[in-house]
């Protein structure tokens, strides 16, 4: 499980704060869920769901409102995986662009790929075009290694 360092959680306080908002101890719940369980790209209910557990006065309200915040400054994104529902997860500063994702037809499951792939063809965009690229967003639709050995059979 991944923490927030001193540095991310004062980062977050002060982006907050140009905001004209604080780091409550319910938003602070919401981020530590969403560090937890990074990778599994939440929908806004189903991190209440997990969210009350550890803080049962929350409202979804709340959690709409902090994730709809959280996005504002940067500090999660949200995807549309093509499933009708807004996902959500960590933008990571390391990362110069979104990592792309495998979604399997049959199952849902999702799939993060960490290498950017398209830096060349990026590059290629940018000049042909005169268009500064600042970030990419890349889905692969198809069938998981699971699924495909039950579809075989």
């Amino acid at each position: 499980m991944s923490k927030l360092s001193p540095e991310e959680i004062e980062k977050l306080k002060s982006n907050l704060k140009e905001k004209g908002y604080k780091l409550t101890p319910q938003r602070r719940a919401i981020v530590d869920v969403i560090i937890r369980n990074e990778g599994n790209h939440l929908t806004t209910e189903e991190l209440y769901d997990l969210v009350k557990k550890e803080c049962p006065e929350i409202g979804l309200a709340t959690v709409y409102r902090t994730v709809q915040l959280l996005e504002e400054i940067g500090v999660i994104c949200k995807l549309d995986l093509n499933d009708g529902c807004g996902r959500y997860e960590l933008v990571h500063e390391e990362e110069n662009h979104q990592h792309h994702h495998l979604v399997c037809t049959i199952c849902g499951s999702v799939i993060e790929v960490q290498d950017d792939l398209l830096e060349v063809l990026e590059h290629e965009v940018e000049e042909k075009y005169k268009f500064k690229i600042t970030n990419h967003s890349v889905k692969f639709f198809g069938i998981c290694e699971r699924c495909a050995q039950n579809y075989n059979k």
